[in-house]
C-alpha cells in the first residue's frame, strides 16, 4: 500500500507533503515554454516547495525526482516513441527553468510529469470521503 512511497527520496517526500499541505498557494502549477521556446518555465509554485527546491544540492542533476520532459510522437508520427529530454534545473527567486540539451524541436509534443503544488487532499475530498493515499502528478502536454 506504501509502497510507492518508497521511491521518493526523503527530501522530495518532504518537499510533496509541505506542498501538498500548503494553502498559501491555491493557483495550480504554471508549465509554459519560455517566450523563444528555448527553456519550460514553471511558476506559481508553492513558497514552502520552493524554499526547499532552492536546499536541494545539486538540483540541476536532481531534477528526474522534480520533473519529468518526454518528447512525445505527434500525430502523424505514430511509430516513434516517447523518450526522457535530457536537460539542466534553474532556481530563480520565483519559478523553475527547465533547458534542454538540445533544443526544442519545432512541430513536436512534449510531455512534462510534476509533483511541484501536488495535494494529498482538499477540505472537498475529504468531507467527501474521496481521499487517496498517493499523490497524483500534474501531466501536461506543450507543443512546440
Amino acid at each position: 500500500m506504501y509502497s510507492c512511497l518508497l521511491k521518493f527520496p526523503p527530501v522530495l517526500f518532504g518537499m510533496a507533503c509541505l506542498m501538498s499541505c500548503s494553502s498559501a498557494n491555491n493557483k495550480p502549477l504554471s508549465v509554459r515554454f519560455s517566450a523563444d521556446s528555448s527553456a519550460i518555465i514553471f511558476s506559481d509554485i508553492a513558497p514552502a516547495g520552493l524554499g526547499l527546491i532552492r536546499n536541494i544540492k545539486g538540483v540541476d542533476t536532481a531534477h528526474a525526482d522534480l520533473i519529468t520532459v518526454l518528447e512525445t510522437p505527434s500525430d502523424e508520427d505514430t511509430a516513434a516513441m516517447e523518450h526522457e529530454v535530457p536537460g539542466k534545473l534553474e532556481v530563480t527567486d520565483s519559478t523553475l527553468v527547465f533547458r534542454p540539451s538540445k533544443s526544442f524541436i519545432s512541430g513536436k509534443n512534449y510531455l512534462v510529469i510534476s509533483y511541484m503544488n501536488a495535494k494529498f487532499a482538499s477540505t472537498e475530498k475529504i468531507i467527501s470521503g474521496q481521499l487517496n493515499h498517493s499523490v497524483k502528478a500534474q501531466q501536461v502536454i506543450l507543443k512546440r
